[in-house]
């Protein structure tokens, strides 16, 4: 069993390691501390529980069973963090968000209080590591002690089952699949290990042995439950991740051809880094680039470019696009050779700057891919570099 226990604990801190790679970041980020902290002391509650880790506990210390209070407390501390994420996942005024924390620690911190309380009143001198709850669940003390631990911790559960419902309805994608994980997950903790936990100590009350419930079906429940939630907690920063490492590889064609103008410091290249911190670099690179470039622009080769597009069949936006493709080769070839700049006047901001985000960049490294069409050429290195853009309905942006 604690080979079990041990491995949803590795699995859950895991988790933490990977939302909070960058501490100093991360802290400043009240979501993301409580989120971590919510995992970590989720994966101590499963180290703690271990029966290895109870036995090393109470040799440790020479007090038999102290290793129930250690593992109730931390459990009690870890739905006190899943309440604080909720609430600064809700967000809300700063002091209203506040005064929610303070509250749901001081409940928590009066319950945690109790259960060491109760331990110490309680005559518990017989070491039991796997079925404490029902050993001592008709013993004065432990009895009010297990119960308490057991409703705090269902407490944050539910809550976290309403909330997840309720935030379902509203968001859609990648969170929505996080949160029904994470739904899944906290019934799964609800049914599967807390209702087996109050079963067993009820039964107990009644005069029957259902043990089992408590010994053998909570704990891989709990640890199942706990790595569905973990998944639920990642899926999002995941999917995050991924679309940004296609949009650091759609980016290439673009980077390759304004990298030579730009001058902002160049990025770290530790392996380590993730996709999103990758493409950041390249996007503030990238708008440096074009930054630079702007004096070069031509903007008779956009406007004929531009024409010709539009003559072709294709949408404002396509033939926008297209256009300042054809502006910003023609410009890279002319920095390149250093050439001076054309007189053409004015000046013209490009759709990629206009919007935020880098769907605008992707479109315009997409739009170096092909060529307009025939009868579109703007001489020189410009006219093998036009290309589409994707098909979306927006209309331009007239500068």
């Amino acid at each position: 069993m604690s080979l079990v226990v041990y491995l949803a604990a590795f699995v859950f801190g895991m988790t933490s390691v990977l939302l909070f790679r960058r501490p100093r970041r991360a802290m400043r980020n009240p979501l993301t501390v409580s989120t971590c902290a919510a995992i970590v002391l989720g994966a101590l509650v499963f180290v703690c529980a271990a029966p290895a880790t109870l036995a090393t506990v109470n040799e440790l210390t020479g007090v038999p069973n102290f290793g129930a209070p250690l593992t109730y407390g931390m459990l009690s501390a870890y739905s006190c963090a899943v309440l604080v994420l909720l609430i600064n996942w809700r967000g809300g005024p700063r002091e209203r968000v506040r005064r929610r924390v303070l509250r749901t620690i001081a409940a928590y911190g009066l319950l945690v209080v109790a259960i060491v309380v109760l331990f110490v009143l309680a005559e518990a001198d017989t070491e039991r590591l796997t079925d404490l709850d029902t050993y001592y669940a008709g013993t004065p003390f432990m009895r009010e002690m297990i119960l308490l631990y057991l409703v705090g911790h269902s407490a944050a559960m539910l809550v976290m089952c309403h909330v997840c419902l309720k935030w379902g309805r509203e968001v859609g994608g990648p969170l929505r699949t996080g949160l029904r994980l994470i739904l899944v997950g906290a019934l799964l903790d609800v049914l599967g290990f807390q209702v087996s936990k109050y079963t067993a100590v009820v039964a107990v009350w009644t005069g029957h042995d259902l043990d089992f419930l408590s010994t053998t079906v909570a704990p891989p429940m709990a640890s199942l439950a706990a790595l569905l939630c973990s998944a639920g907690y990642l899926l999002p920063s995941a999917v995050a991740q991924w679309r940004a490492l296609g949009d650091h590889r759609r980016l290439a064609p673009l980077w390759s051809l304004v990298r030579s103008a730009s001058t902002a410091p160049k990025p770290p290249t530790d392996w380590w880094q993730l996709p999103q911190a990758r493409l950041q670099w390249r996007e503030v690179s990238i708008h440096d680039a074009l930054l630079s470039l702007a004096p070069y622009f031509d903007h008779r080769v956009r406007e004929r470019v531009r024409d010709s597009a539009l003559r072709a069949g294709r949408s404002p936006h396509e033939s926008r696009l297209a256009a300042e493709a054809a502006m910003l080769a023609d410009a890279a070839r002319r920095a390149a050779a250093r050439e001076e700049p054309p007189q053409t006047g004015g000046t013209y901001r490009l759709h990629a700057t206009e919007v935020s985000g880098t769907g605008g960049l992707v479109e315009l490294a997409e739009a170096l891919h092909r060529p307009p069409g025939a009868g579109t050429a703007s001489g020189g290195a410009a006219s093998s570099s036009l290309t589409g853009s994707r098909t979306e309905p927006e209309e331009p942006h007239v500068a």
